[in-house]
């Protein structure tokens, strides 16, 4: 199981020629892809701020634009729940000490409850979560 963390999401939504390479290693994998309801959190919020300072017409426009196409993306994938283990899980890395951002702590909790692999560019935080195997499929 692989669970996508928000760069790579963003590479798979905006389908640049990353993104694109990133689908075709997904689509040859024997492992299934999913998100966590965190990484919908952080695409969302990231977009929605995007919308925010949009008072020209154009660019409120494009903004919208691209809201709806991370929406649509995001629609087509199962999203890995919040759940009272995932929580046990960041709690008891909390108390260890595992010093992450809060949001990555939480993906990282949700991945370990699944046994799941976290592709992500973050080597340097996710590789701090013990048990946690983390993989970078963008560069």
């Amino acid at each position: 199981m692989l669970i996508l963390d928000t760069n790579h999401f963003r590479e798979f939504a905006e389908q640049r020629m990353i993104g694109q390479k990133l689908i075709q290693r997904l689509d040859e994998s024997k492992d299934e892809a999913f998100l966590t309801v965190i990484t919908a959190e952080e695409a969302l919020k990231g977009w929605l701020a995007q919308i925010q300072p949009h008072r020209q017409r154009d660019r409120g426009v494009r903004a919208y634009h691209d809201f709806q196409e991370c929406m649509d993306g995001l629609a087509k994938w199962f999203l890995l729940p919040w759940t009272h283990e995932a929580a046990d899980n960041f709690d008891r890395l909390r108390d260890e000490k595992v010093n992450i951002g809060t949001m990555d702590l939480r993906i990282a909790s949700i991945a370990l409850e699944y046994n799941a692999t976290v592709l992500t560019r973050n080597l340097v935080d996710f590789t701090k979560v013990p048990g946690l195997r983390v993989e970078n499929w963008l560069d």
